[in-house]
Order: structure tokens, then C-alpha cells, then sequence
């Protein structure tokens, strides 16, 4: 009884060290990700702002110089 008491209590210890890990790797995980979420939205942004450049020099070139 008391060998079964101690194979549980280093089984339980192992398991905890285990969660331990687990959760602080999710915890690098989340943010990592929010890091890279916040990554994603900056070049989301660059490229409306490259996108909208490039639209305005489109017209701009399409416009009739002023001595016609």
C-alpha cells in the first residue's frame, strides 16, 4: 500500500512538472501570436497605403498634360 501511495505521488509530481511546461509554451505561444497578429496588420496597412499610391500615380499619368 504504501509502494502504491508513493508511485502516485511521483506519478501526480511528474504530471505537474509536465502541465508546468505545457503552459508556459502556450503562454510563449500566445504571444508570439499576438506579436505576429500585430505584424500582419502593419503590413495590411502598407500595402492599402502602397495601393492607394499607386492608384493616384495611375491617375495622374492619365490626366491630359495642361498645354493640350
Amino acid at each position: 500500500m504504501n509502494n502504491d501511495i508513493k508511485n502516485l505521488e511521483e506519478i501526480t509530481s511528474f504530471l505537474q512538472k509536465e502541465l508546468s511546461q505545457i503552459s508556459d509554451e502556450v503562454f510563449n505561444q500566445q504571444n508570439e501570436i499576438a506579436s505576429l497578429k500585430n505584424e500582419v496588420a502593419k503590413l495590411k496597412k502598407r500595402i492599402i497605403e502602397l495601393q492607394e499610391e499607386l492608384e493616384t500615380n495611375i491617375d495622374k499619368g492619365n490626366q491630359i498634360p495642361p498645354h493640350y
